[in-house]
């Protein structure tokens, strides 16, 4: 007995010491902080090999110190078996190609005395890059022939003039002393940049000759003037033509993009979505060269109608659309080898799900629930697809998706050892009856450590778009992580308006902005004051783009708030003609069509309700949402004499992407939070 007794003793002075050692572990974590997001690792698209065996994936690091990131390419096994660095060029390599022969990767660069973006080539078993094209007008978006001897890109050019001719225009608008700038149609700006005169067309290269050979041009087209991209356009199995989506509208306010067709030799395009007057892009060849698919929108000057995937038949010309009974936007496609089915990366129900579209039918089956997927990229025989996976607690991630359960193996560890160090707060997806008592999808992200006996403050996050919805994923600019770690609860609400519910429930707050999303936000502050864990005289709300509108749009209503934050908020209607896409028809009418609407709708118009500090963030080269609009709310709540504080950033646009300011905004915001609702618990 005595000797029984003594093992015991032993037995628990070792459960003892094991659970000294576990908390000692686990005492090392600490929440997620702004410094830390700054240094994980950023991973870009990845593209697999045709033969399936490894992924080429960007990855970008961070230097806060010289306030600037480093993209390099990296190749990872997708048996998880190795990593290696492809590239170690300081400056940002993207959008890597792989060669169908698996020989070589393309990829976009800008090096040495490169004055613009060109397309550099390596071999897959390593040794110097070299440069491909030298344009002056740089070079974007490759993608290889079937032959692996030659490549497409896209450059914005002036048709008309030869190289020599575009790097002297080029030389003597740079050493100009006139800085003016004169349009005579729109589109004028785009985010954060001025557009010019030029256009964007395709081009086709050989790695034995450097002289690049026009497609589009001289065909009356031109590719997105805003944003072109390897969406853009696709080259057939054979080599023998192009597809690519352009704007076909001369106005320069309806614009109507639809697919064309053109030989990879130049010629004449051919229009084959003239039957649809809104939206038709992202062309992509089926492996067998039967099929093109794309995907269609049927709202003319709606962003976020339901994209519905359209299968274009090469030999009868026939469009047909797979999906018009599924309520979800089709998005991200890759065809399987046989040309039988589609993946996608789907928005659906607060998750970016991996989905099988049958390629006859149409019908979607998900082969994945939790977590997000996003950047698809399947191998040649149809056997290796690879992903990012993301959540709230994990930054894209490298996996590789098993095709018929969905399960996710993980591929890439570069972040493994930082975040071994970081307890992430767990988080939930609850549903509450918000605006017509309908349910209203909420993620609920609770502080490291959370006690449920205590009083927590909350900073509820209001989403931009408005047409966007938050996904389980992980999010560099409002990082709820981040913020919970502060000592908030944090929560994430769908609103009406919000995509991945559901077309009917996207539209729902058109034209009436402000309505739904406004009682959708009261009534989860609501649902919070009812838990005996929240706190309900400390709460805030805050967010940007269309989230700083909302913000706004409480701050003139009755709200429980005790402080509001606004980023980049729209803050006048009327103002707002100055936007990027002001000179757009409006679907459901101008501002001089229907006043009162525009009034209800437009914060400034309650200006006189207001009374709740507000910090105001703002860039000045936000030309989604121009400066004048934060301006303008400041100086409203001045005049009030209300509490505020502008934070403005010359070099930064609708986001804050600079690290050292994106730092500053994360302190400026935690401690804009505390002086109104402290930080961490109070016990009941």
């Amino acid at each position: 007995m005595r000797e029984a007794t003594r093992g015991c003793s032993w037995l628990f002075v070792l459960v003892v010491l094991v659970g000294l050692a576990t908390s000692a572990v686990a005492a090392e974590k600490t929440p997620l902080t702004a410094e830390v997001l700054w240094q994980i690792k950023r991973l870009g698209a990845p593209t697999v090999s045709p033969d399936g065996r490894w992924a080429a994936v960007p990855v970008t690091t961070y230097d806060v110190k010289k306030d600037k990131g480093t993209t390099n390419l990296w190749l990872v096994a997708t048996d998880g078996a190795e990593s290696r660095r492809l590239t170690t060029h300081e400056g940002s390599d993207t959008n890597p190609a792989w060669s169908p022969d698996g020989k070589w990767i393309a990829f976009q660069s800008k090096r040495g005395d490169d004055e613009a973006t060109q397309i550099y080539v390596i071999s897959t078993a390593g040794g110097e890059a070299w440069r491909l094209t030298n344009v002056p007008t740089g070079a974007a978006a490759p993608k290889w022939f079937p032959d692996s001897k030659r490549l497409a890109f896209i450059s914005r050019v002036w048709p008309g003039l030869s190289w020599e001719e575009m790097a002297k225009r080029q030389k003597e608008r740079k050493e100009s002393k006139v800085s003016a700038r004169m349009w005579e149609r729109v589109p004028i700006s785009y985010w954060d940049h001025w557009l010019d005169d030029r256009e964007a067309h395709l081009y086709t290269i050989t790695l034995d000759e450097r002289e690049p050979q026009p497609v589009t041009v001289g065909t009356g087209l031109e590719l997105s003037r805003q944003e072109p991209g390897l969406s853009s356009y696709d080259i057939s199995p054979d080599g023998a033509e192009i597809a690519f989506a352009a704007d076909i509208d001369e106005t320069g306010v309806q614009p109507n993009y639809d697919v064309f067709l053109i030989p990879a030799g130049a010629g004449q395009a051919r229009n084959i979505t003239t039957e649809n007057a809104a939206r038709d892009d992202g062309p992509r060849y089926s492996p067998d060269g039967r099929w093109l698919a794309f995907g269609r929108q049927v709202i003319k000057g709606f962003y976020a109608d339901k994209v519905r995937l359209v299968r274009h038949d090469r030999k009868s010309g026939e469009n047909k659309v797979l999906t018009e009974a599924w309520d979800r936007s089709a998005s991200g496609l890759v065809w399987t080898p046989d040309a039988r089915a589609l993946y996608a990366s789907i928005d659906d129900a607060a998750h970016d799900r991996v989905y099988r579209i049958d390629a006859a039918t149409g019908e979607p089956t998900p082969l994945t629930k939790d977590k997000s997927f996003s950047a698809l990229s399947l191998s040649r025989d149809g056997r290796t697809l690879v992903a990012l996976r993301q959540s709230f607690s994990e930054p894209p991630t490298l996996v590789r998706v098993d095709l018929v359960t969905g399960a996710a193996t993980k591929l890439s560890t570069f972040n493994d050892e930082l975040l071994a160090g970081v307890e992430f707060g767990a988080y939930e997806s609850v549903t509450y009856k918000g605006a017509r008592g309908e349910d209203i999808q909420m993620w609920i992200i609770y502080p490291p450590g959370f006690d449920p006996a205590k009083k927590w403050p909350l900073y509820l996050l209001l989403h931009g778009g408005p047409h966007g919805g938050v996904t389980d994923s992980f999010h560099w600019r409002w990082n709820a992580q981040v913020f919970s770690g502060w000592g908030y609860v944090t929560a994430w609400h769908n609103f009406h308006g919000s995509s991945g519910f559901g077309q009917a429930f996207t539209d729902s707050i058109n034209p009436e902005w402000a309505e739904m999303p406004y009682e959708d936000t009261i009534l989860a502050a609501r649902y919070f004051e009812q838990k005996p864990w929240v706190d309900r005289e400390r709460m805030a709300a805050g967010g940007g783009s269309y989230g700083g509108y909302l913000a706004t749009v409480i701050l003139g209503r009755p709200h429980p708030f005790k402080t509001l934050v606004a980023h980049a908020a729209v803050y006048n209607l009327y103002t707002q003609y100055a936007a990027d896409y002001g000179a757009g028809k409006r679907r459901h009418g101008e501002f001089w069509e229907r006043r009162e609407s525009f009034e209800n709708n437009s914060p400034h118009a309650r200006a006189e309700n207001f009374t709740t500090p507000t910090l105001i963030v703002h860039g000045q080269l936000d030309f989604r949402v121009p400066l004048n609009h934060g301006v303008e709310l400041f100086h409203t709540l001045q005049n009030r004499g209300i509490k505020s504080k502008l934070i403005y950033y010359p070099d930064e646009n609708h986001w804050v992407l600079k690290p050292q300011n994106s730092l500053y905004w994360y302190e400026s915001k935690r401690e804009w939070l505390a002086e109104f609702i402290g930080t961490g618990p109070t016990r009941p």
